[in-house]
């Protein structure tokens, strides 16, 4: 009980910083909803996909890119409290040392799912319809909450291999390029030989492609056990690698 009041604490202590950093909030959420609404407007005439109006076919990509954007804040906050020598500090107060690292995650994943949320309820606005059933969002609450998860932990990995909290951040440009050589914003099938055939097989599209189908269609669909694999490797993975980093860098 006393480790989860700790790392409650955390994580209060590191939300109330991202409610205080206005620039933090614009980038977050008005970054994506400002793509979202570029594309619809630019670009939502001129591509073709399918039966799916092309407002509800980007938005899981949009929901995406709202946590990437997120979560690359995480990484520099931990970098800037191991730089400033705050996380020092905690761990010569009495305090469980999972806490430092837990609410840093927990944080960013409340805020990360509040951005969404505000991107779900603009994109909601401008003409955004599901046929998802409460099965079906629940579902996906879940993906998203697992996909959130994961790449929170990841971030943290790279908020302590970082040597700057400038260059913390850095890797989420990546995961961006990722977003946008998948079929987020268009289908796969417009692309080159080349290019499809990456967007094809990395983990992005499974993830984007089953969230759309759970908006969509309130199915599912066949990727979703690939989407879930994905998800829990790099959970797994990120995990123990934040653990690994994070003992190297504290000792």
């Amino acid at each position: 009980m006393d480790a989860l009041h700790d790392t409650w604490g955390m994580a209060k202590r590191s939300l109330r910083h991202t409610v205080r950093s206005i620039d933090t909030i614009i980038t977050v959420a008005a970054m994506p909803i400002a793509m979202m609404l570029m594309l619809v407007v630019v670009f939502g005439g001129a591509i073709n996909t399918g039966s799916i109006k092309y407002i509800d076919f980007i938005v899981p990509g949009v929901v995406i890119m709202t946590v990437v954007s997120g979560i690359a804040y995480a990484a520099f906050r931990l970098n800037n409290d191991i730089g400033k020598g705050f996380v020092n500090r905690f761990r010569s107060m009495p305090v469980a040392p999972s806490s430092i690292l837990g609410g840093q995650v927990i944080s960013s994943v409340l805020s990360n799912l509040f951005s969404v949320l505000m991107v779900m309820i603009v994109a909601l606005l401008v003409g955004f319809r599901s046929g998802a059933d409460v099965a079906a969002w629940l579902a996906f609450g879940g993906l998203l909450l697992l996909f959130t998860t994961a790449l929170t932990w990841f971030a943290m990995l790279f908020g302590l291999l970082a040597k700057t909290a400038e260059g913390a951040g850095a890797f989420s440009y990546i995961l961006m390029f990722m977003i946008f050589i998948s079929p987020a914003f268009i289908p796969t099938g417009k692309m080159n030989v080349v290019v499809r055939a990456f967007a094809d097989n990395q983990p992005m599209t499974p993830i984007i492609e089953t969230m759309r189908s759970l908006m969509t269609t309130g199915q599912a669909g066949s990727k979703a056990w690939l989407a879930v694999i994905w998800c829990a490797v790099l959970l797994v993975a990120s995990y123990s690698l934040s653990l690994w980093a994070y003992k190297r860098r504290t000792v």
